[in-house]
């Protein structure tokens, strides 16, 4: 089986040589699923990222997704998640596989993408929709991760730096674990989150409307998931610093926030990206640096 290379790369470089034996197998493991699950195998998604996704259809020719992962913790996370919302406000689990890592999902027709419609209002109007439709408590028996555990590379990394700066500024670092240890004291009860809510993320099917899909699940305080949306598809508009205070000021409308605390939120979360953009070492922490300091001239600004 051909496979892109840069997703070979990708996959390599994010599992090592557990991704090498899974991608050597992945032929096999789109057989043995075809077979099983009786399935015909047609065209696989032009984005693939850590997952393999294909587009299948069963004996009546009804269309599913087919998406195979390499089977750790985070992989079962998905599946998880994805049971306990049941197709509410995200695409429907029809069938898993844990143990080999594997998931037949609802295909959502058209699926197209939020950030294909060039309307800012109605983009934050529909993620706003998606993001309330996808609220529910923490269950008190999950085992799913809760924000608290994404924060240790942001505690390693400052650790590593202690006395000096590193990529990343101390002082911001330093901030961003406050506010996260703020915040969880002040959070009364855990909702069950997406972990990557942002405009890929949400599809639009003609009979359900805009759903999300690739959820990571965790549990924290909701507002968490309203961070990545805010700083997708930015800095390749004319003025991203007015695109992202125009966020913060209709999200904060919409859903009656506290902007204080949301942009408290938005600096934690945008360094913790940052931190492991800077792990991965992607350029991109560059960008989730700067959104961390906009975010903090936006708080500044409410203090005056």
């Amino acid at each position: 089986m051909k496979l892109p290379t840069e997703f070979e790369q990708r996959v390599q470089n994010s599992f090592g040589t557990e991704g090498e034996v899974w991608l050597e197998s992945m032929e096999e493991r789109v057989a043995y699923f075809a077979e099983h699950w009786g399935l015909t195998i047609e065209q696989p998604v032009h984005n693939l990222s850590y997952n393999y996704v294909t587009n299948v259809v069963d004996s009546r020719q009804t269309p599913y997704i087919l998406k195979l992962g390499v089977p750790d913790m985070d992989y079962r996370n998905e599946m998880e998640t994805l049971r306990i919302y049941n197709g509410h406000g995200c695409v429907r689990l029809v069938n898993e596989n844990r143990e080999r890592g594997a998931m037949l999902l609802e295909k959502l027709i058209p699926g197209q993408m939020l950030c294909d419609l060039s309307d800012e209002e109605v983009v934050v109007q529909e993620f706003i929709s998606v993001w309330k439709k996808l609220r529910r408590d923490l269950p008190d028996d999950s085992d799913l991760p809760l924000i608290k555990d994404w924060i240790v590379s942001l505690e390693a990394y400052q650790k590593h730096h202690w006395d000096e700066d590193g990529d990343l500024p101390n002082e911001r670092v330093r901030q961003a674990l406050r506010y996260f240890h703020e915040l969880r004291e002040s959070t009364e009860t855990l909702g069950l989150l997406h972990g990557d809510l942002h405009h890929e993320n949400i599809l639009y099917s003609q009979e359900r409307g805009w759903l999300a899909i690739d959820l990571k699940g965790v549990g924290g305080d909701p507002s968490f998931d309203l961070v990545q949306f805010m700083l997708n598809h930015l800095m390749e508009k004319p003025n991203p610093k007015a695109l992202l205070r125009y966020r913060v000021e209709q999200i904060c409308e919409l859903l009656v926030l506290d902007k204080r605390r949301l942009l408290k939120v938005a600096i934690a979360m945008s360094m913790l990206y940052a931190c492991w953009f800077v792990e991965d070492k992607h350029p991109a922490w560059i960008e989730r640096l700067q959104c961390a300091q906009w975010f903090n001239e936006f708080l500044e600004e409410t203090i005056r």
